[in-house]
């Protein structure tokens, strides 16, 4: 399981210098429809950020492939939602954000066990 610790590892890794250049661009470069789609790409990148810094701490846990499974698959659906919804100003997919949410949760608890 060190292996799969670790690639969960890389990909918190990933994620973060994901989050780092979505800031960067959503700082200097993005046209947002409205204020709310800038303050909404904000949040959403704080916690794009606090959840690949999660990701990290994955080979830490005795579940590994659970807690990595649902923290990325979590913050993909959570965080790809409302970049979307920020840059576009579109809420149809809105709906995917709270099973995005739920996976978080389930793998914050998944790291705790």
């Amino acid at each position: 399981m060190a292996g799969l610790g670790a690639a969960f590892r890389r990909l918190g890794a990933l994620s973060g210098a994901g989050a780092l250049g979505l800031a960067s661009y959503g700082a200097h470069g993005a046209q947002f429809p409205d204020a709310y789609g800038k303050e909404l790409f904000d949040k959403t990148n704080k916690h794009h950020f606090l959840h690949s810094l999660a990701l990290l701490g994955v080979p830490l846990c005795r579940k590994p492939l659970w807690a990595g499974l649902l923290l990325a698959s979590g913050t993909t659906l959570f965080c790809t939602t409302f970049y979307y919804q920020a840059l576009s100003g579109d809420p149809s997919v809105q709906t995917l954000a709270p099973v995005g949410g739920s996976l978080l949760l389930l793998g914050w608890l998944a790291l705790a066990l």
